[in-house]
This record gives structure tokens, C-alpha cells and sequence, in this order.
């Protein structure tokens, strides 16, 4: 079982900057690879940016991409999204997730076969 708890969210203006964390349980994160997916409101829940265990790869959506960073401390079994240039499209709740299961095939691409754990989510708001 794992456990995951967001935090970071909250409402900034067009062009500033948030950085989300996922907190999570369990000796095996580091064995998992990660991502963020949000859901903005009337839309479906679409992948924003992941990370394989050892931090060696990233991958982001191209919505994304050049103003999000993902980043993981297995040490600490936190992982971060550190959101730049904001904009108001970027406006949903924030979800962390793991792979379906741990030692994926893709695990070296960054690649999530599934979702097995989500955080709650938290709330991003960008004002114009």
C-alpha cells in the first residue's frame, strides 16, 4: 500500500511560478516510476510530466514543456513539480501518481504503464 499527499497548490497570476510536492509512504518509491496528471474543470484528467526512479529521464506534456520541471529526492520519498510562466490554462488539480506497479519494462524511459496509486490532488488557480 501507498500513500500519497500533494501539497503546494494555490492561486497565483499569469506568469508566476508554484512548486507542487507529493509526499509519499512506503520503502519501495524509489522502485516506481512517477508522474503529475491534472484534470482542469469540465475536462478529462491528461498527463502533464513523469520521471523514472533514478531521475535519469523526464518526460512532459507538450503543454508543458520549457516552463515544467519534475524532479524526485527518493531519500525523502518526495516528488516535485516546479511550475514556471503559468498560465491560465494551466488552471486544474494537480494529481501524483505511481506506475501501475513497481520494475516496469519502461521504467528506464520514464515511461507509466498504468496509474497504480493517487494522491487527492491539489488545487492550481491562474488568474489572468
Amino acid at each position: 500500500q501507498v500513500q500519497l499527499v500533494e501539497s503546494g497548490g494555490g492561486l497565483v497570476q499569469a506568469g508566476g511560478s508554484l512548486r507542487l510536492s507529493c509526499a509519499a509512504s512506503g520503502r519501495t518509491f524509489s522502485n516506481y516510476t512517477m508522474g503529475w496528471f491534472r484534470q482542469g474543470l469540465g475536462k478529462e484528467r491528461e498527463f502533464v510530466a513523469s520521471i523514472s526512479w533514478s531521475s535519469s529521464t523526464t518526460l512532459y506534456a507538450d503543454s508543458v514543456k520549457g516552463r515544467f520541471t519534475v524532479s524526485r529526492d527518493n531519500a525523502k520519498n518526495t516528488l516535485y513539480l516546479q511550475m514556471n510562466s503559468l498560465k491560465p490554462e494551466d488552471t486544474a488539480v494537480y494529481y501524483c501518481a505511481t506506475d501501475s506497479r513497481p520494475w516496469t519494462s519502461a521504467r528506464a524511459l520514464g515511461v507509466m504503464v498504468g496509474v497504480g496509486y493517487w494522491g487527492q490532488g491539489t488545487q492550481v488557480t491562474v488568474s489572468s
